[in-house]
């Protein structure tokens, strides 16, 4: 008998574990791996009898690490960051938010190393406030970190310029920014912006903000924001966003406040709400400060301008904005205007100098970026990468 077809024991309770983590149902999984029968799948969850093959099979159809399988009991499997999703009912995190955030950590480790053994100065404004500042001071940091005058938001053309410019000069900071809306380059496994919307890594030599591209550019716009106000108060963790609702967590409200008063600063929203002669003021709010009427109406309910029922109302009214159900914009399928920000332009120069120099593998640089042979060769031409 060949040595992937013996049969072996293991814990029920782990298997059925990996099943569901993966939220598959058993006809889901039998499928995945070509059995037929998905009582077979169930008996493997009653007894633990199951061959070798199949257990390889599981681990990959689940994005199960192997080992895991072999356990006692289902591993205690967190996020090795604060969880700030504080919806009541949030489940556990799933393989592809767990392996997001894995790759991003991994990323930032070798940055960081690369960037002490370079010399380079740890960034000042990396933890520079705390939970005991004012969200407002935390916010003109921001716009002098990302060098933005008063207004800047008003001199672009639409979202996707805005997005752009804030992308641009956040990279420019030495943050490391990325925007995906799969795991990796795994087209497959798309990531759900209704478990997480983003993440923030805060580090003085590599700090890094992810974005799950799969929710609409407005909310995009706000979740950038959001993770950017996590490194300035140095607080790692992950974040979704419900209605715009007030936070549980305080550094959530915290960094809602400041993600705001950045986007839509206060004293400038006042005077142009007093001089706004429109019945629909937040579709002028909207152009103006390129944040959805959303997060508009929000504002203007926190500055007191419009009652709680009135913004509710709002919401009603217009909850596909920011509930995703209206159509997301993308580039447009082009390759390499993705990969721009799937990678980073910061992270994507320094891998392409460091295997030039030999200083990396390209098996490491395959890894890291999810672009192999004559596509990595590529990168440096097709993202404008200086070599």
């Amino acid at each position: 008998m060949s040595s992937r077809r013996l049969q072996i024991t293991l814990q029920p309770d782990v298997l059925r574990w990996a099943r569901e983590r993966a939220k598959l149902q058993p006809d889901e999984l039998a499928n995945k791996m070509g059995v037929k029968d998905p009582e077979r799948v169930l008996k493997w969850e009653r007894d633990g009898k199951i061959s070798v093959a199949q257990v390889d099979k599981l681990a990959k159809c689940t994005y199960t690490p192997l080992g895991y399988l072999y356990s006692k009991q289902p591993p205690d499997d967190r996020l090795p960051i604060t969880d700030f999703r504080t919806r009541e009912g949030t489940p556990p995190p799933s393989p592809d938010l767990l392996e997001t955030v894995y790759l991003m950590q991994r990323r930032q480790a070798w940055m960081r190393d690369d960037l002490i053994k370079a010399g380079v100065e740890p960034l000042d404004f990396v933890g520079a406030y705390g939970l005991d500042s004012q969200p407002q001071n935390v916010a003109s940091a921001m716009r002098k970190a990302l060098q933005l005058t008063d207004g800047w938001a008003d001199t672009q053309n639409t979202w996707r310029d805005a997005l752009r410019l804030i992308q641009d000069r956040l990279d420019a900071t030495g943050v490391l920014v990325c925007f995906n809306s799969v795991v990796g380059n795994n087209s497959r496994r798309k990531l759900d912006p209704n478990e997480f919307q983003g993440f923030a890594l805060a580090d003085e030599y590599a700090p890094l903000v992810f974005v799950n591209s799969a929710d609409f550019r407005a909310a995009q716009m706000f979740t950038l924001a959001h993770e950017l106000a996590h490194l300035l108060i140095a607080k790692s963790g992950v974040s979704t966003f419900q209605v715009l609702q007030p936070d549980s967590d305080v550094t959530e409200q915290f960094c809602d406040e400041a993600a705001a008063e950045f986007l839509v600063p206060a004293e400038e929203f006042r005077a142009f709400w007093s001089r706004s002669a429109t019945n629909n003021p937040f579709q002028a709010i909207t152009s103006k400060f390129m944040v959805s009427s959303i997060v508009a109406a929000r504002r203007a309910h926190d500055l007191k301008l419009i009652s709680t029922d009135t913004f509710f109302n709002f919401y009603r009214v217009n909850a596909d904005e920011w509930e995703g159900n209206q159509p997301r914009e993308d580039d447009g399928g082009n390759f390499w205007n993705t990969q721009k920000w799937r990678i980073g332009p910061r992270f994507a120069t320094a891998i392409v100098r460091a295997v030039k120099e030999e200083r990396m593998l390209y098996r490491e640089a395959y890894n890291f970026t999810g672009l192999r042979g004559d596509t990595f060769e590529d990168m440096p031409e097709k993202l404008g990468v200086p070599i």
